[in-house]
């Protein structure tokens, strides 16, 4: 364990350029006290480390050090076999599958047994029962211009049925609940906004070239934008007990609560939209919003135009 863990320090400070003692600490589960041990060890064993005075002081590795490729393990080797094949399970890509083969051939040939055992211990799956070519070939478009630093010009539906035309600078393809998405930087609304490749059509690419911005991914800016507490209507909802197990699936189970009469209650938080009214209404008759009272209105005005729906014309 302490050999992983003075590797995986060199990996964070290569990474994040200076790190507190008391952060390493945190995110490892032992003292600083350790931390500084397996600071001493590093540098017996000639890393580069160094600690930085100051406010915004810290530890930190000698400018331009790098690791050599040959630090990764054959668990290493697995772990990201394992990943890009998960990948490649919604999303092929021959680059990606040739990568896996290169990858895999640096295993000697006698640990290929168990090799291959590591990667098939953890599987994901992304794809659906369906695979249909017009997403792959929007994919394929977007990656085109992420490549290339050209922007795509579409038209995009939003929820409310509304059709606008649109040009972005395609930074990140994010796969969210079964759904992809691309978050880029929407010329007609000069800021960065998330596009539901499903809502994308007549995907092309333009002739001009962008400049990529910074983002960090790793903060997850479209999450962000999600959550945001003004884009956010709090609900209340009463679930039938025969529906308990999928309210649990969507909101985990401490937070589906019975309410003593043989139902059970959620208390949860989503972007009011067209989504939001399918999503409840997904749920039948095993469900009532409690509030708020204006959704709880929506939902019946729908409920009660999809029974129009359903009335045969009057004969004469």
């Amino acid at each position: 364990m302490k050999l992983e863990r003075l590797l995986a320090i060199v990996v964070l400070l290569i990474n994040r350029g200076r790190v507190q003692a008391k952060d390493l600490a945190d995110m490892f589960e032992v003292s600083i006290r350790t931390i500084y041990r397996d600071i001493d060890t590093l540098g017996q064993a000639g890393i580069p480390v160094v600690t930085y005075q100051g406010a915004s002081g810290g530890i930190g590795l000698a400018e331009g050090y790098r690791l050599d490729r040959n630090v990764l393990t054959d668990k290493d080797l697995a772990s990201i076999v394992t990943a890009l094949r998960s990948v490649s399970t919604s999303h092929a890509n021959a680059a990606r599958e040739l990568l896996v083969e290169k990858l895999s051939s640096i295993v000697p040939e006698s640990k290929n047994d168990d090799f291959q055992a590591n990667t098939n211990r953890f599987i994901v799956d992304y794809s659906t029962w369906t695979h249909p070519e017009a997403l792959k070939i929007k994919l394929e478009l977007i990656e085109q211009g992420m490549d290339q630093l050209r922007p795509v010009t579409f038209t995009y539906c939003s929820a409310e049925g509304i059709h606008t035309h649109r040009t972005a600078d395609p930074h990140t393809i994010v796969l969210k609940k079964h759904s992809w998405y691309l978050y880029a930087f929407c010329h007609e609304r000069n800021q960065f906004r998330m596009f539901k490749l499903v809502r994308m059509q007549d995907v092309t690419l333009a002739n001009e070239h962008f400049e990529r911005k910074v983002i960090n991914p790793q903060n997850r800016p479209w999450q962000q934008e999600w959550s945001r507490p003004d884009n956010q209507a709090r609900i209340t909802l009463k679930f039938h007990a025969r529906v308990r197990h999928i309210a649990e699936e969507w909101f985990g189970i401490e937070n589906v609560m019975p309410d003593g009469t043989g139902y059970y209650i959620s208390q949860v938080a989503f972007p009011e939209d067209g989504w939001l009214y399918g999503f409840i209404l997904g749920f039948g008759a095993d469900v009532e919003v409690l509030e708020p009272q204006h959704i709880r209105d929506e939902i019946c005005r729908i409920a009660e135009q999809i029974v129009q729906n359903y009335i045969p014309p009057t004969q004469t």
